[in-house]
């Protein structure tokens, strides 16, 4: 563990420690890795309900007559298609096209848009939105008013409406609304990072602890950063550093559908478009272990003793009772089926790609 007084820390800290979660450096904030178990905790949230800490996740707000032309400028997907209350996953490029960061756009109204970005990339993806505000919009950093609690899993429904006056059926998909929750004020959004059902809730610093109690009052099971990522990869959701970075485009992390081409410009659109008539030679797939082992983040993929790629996310998949993983391989050998070795400790150990999400929820 790292000395935590160097650390970050959310408005959770001291509830964390006093359920007595292991605590980890991660990206520089204090966060929880585990409370009872990673296993556990990923089974509550595949068949319960699993709460989890994620105010370190950091949020930005565009404001002015013209927020929607610096989102659009800015992001990838078309923010024009969002109505008030919707959300939308996009992304912010550099001009060679590489990732800055993927994000959530959230519009508020035809002149706000609230945007949640990644923990350790919230100061640079301020920087590179302000420096591209050529716009009648603002740009500030919101993070230090908000904590973030993340609430998943088939029963969160249930479990969140007796929290909340605001009706939590009606709200779809990639959806949000302002209210209460637990008392408190709150925005009230239907996304997730889990591949479960459930809701992200927004709330000022000060009321985290009021809705975290409410929520494990209730049965909630506490859920650390360890579920989180066995879950996320599952459900095949990139993560920042390992699926997706400076050094790849939204076209090789299987992201194309989260581009809008026909958009009039944004930021990276003329590097996409010479990757598209050039066409890409490496592409993100999904693998399952065939030999005994497990394919870690950053091992070496070879084909026919050759170095093909290398494993950005791999681990165990409770739900499947699998070792699987995500890579990056040559666009020729990019589809299910292709056998693989992953290069464990000098080892060459069999696997093969797979159709992806490994796991998607029954509707």
């Amino acid at each position: 563990m790292s000395d935590s007084a160097a650390l970050l820390t959310t408005p959770l800290n001291a509830t964390h420690r006093r359920l007595g979660a292991k605590m980890v450096d991660f990206g520089g904030w204090d966060m929880p890795v585990q409370y009872k178990g990673i296993l556990d905790e990923h089974r509550a949230v595949r068949t319960g309900v699993g709460v989890f800490d994620v105010s370190h996740m950091g949020e930005l707000v565009i404001r002015g007559p013209q927020a929607l032309d610096l989102v659009n400028w800015i992001a990838t997907n078309d923010a024009s298609k969002l109505k008030t209350g919707q959300v939308q996953y996009s992304a912010l490029l550099y001009e060679h096209g590489g990732f800055v960061d993927d994000i959530l756009v959230h519009k508020v109204s035809d002149d706000e848009y609230f945007i949640c970005v990644n923990a350790s990339n919230q100061e640079k993806d301020f920087d590179h939105i302000a420096a591209e505000d050529h716009f009648q919009a603002t740009v500030e950093n919101a993070g230090a008013r908000y904590a973030q609690i993340a609430i998943q899993g088939p029963k969160a429904v249930e479990l969140c409406q007796r929290l909340t006056t605001t009706l939590l059926e009606p709200i779809r998909y990639y959806w949000f609304t302002d209210g209460e929750f637990a008392g408190v004020p709150a925005r009230i959004a239907r996304t997730g990072y889990t591949g479960e059902d459930g809701f992200e809730v927004y709330v000022s610093p000060e009321d985290a602890s009021t809705v975290w109690d409410a929520v494990c009052s209730l049965g909630a099971q506490p859920c650390g950063l360890g579920a989180r990522n066995t879950l996320r990869l599952e459900a095949k959701m990139a993560l920042y550093g390992h699926e997706i970075d400076a050094t790849l485009s939204p076209f090789e992390a299987d992201l194309a559908w989260m581009v809008k081409m026909d958009k009039p410009n944004f930021i990276g659109k003329r590097a996409l478009e010479k990757q598209k008539a050039a066409g890409i030679h490496r592409k993100l797939v999904g693998f399952e272990m065939v030999g005994r082992g497990i394919g870690r983040d950053g091992y070496e993929i070879e084909i026919d003793g050759e170095k093909a790629g290398w494993v950005t996310s791999g681990g165990p998949a409770p739900t499947l009772g699998k070792n699987i993983g995500l890579c990056y391989l040559p666009i020729a050998h990019a589809v299910p089926g292709q056998k693989i070795n992953v290069i464990i400790r000098g080892v060459g150990v069999e696997a093969v790609t797979v159709p992806t999400p490994f796991y998607k929820r029954a509707k």
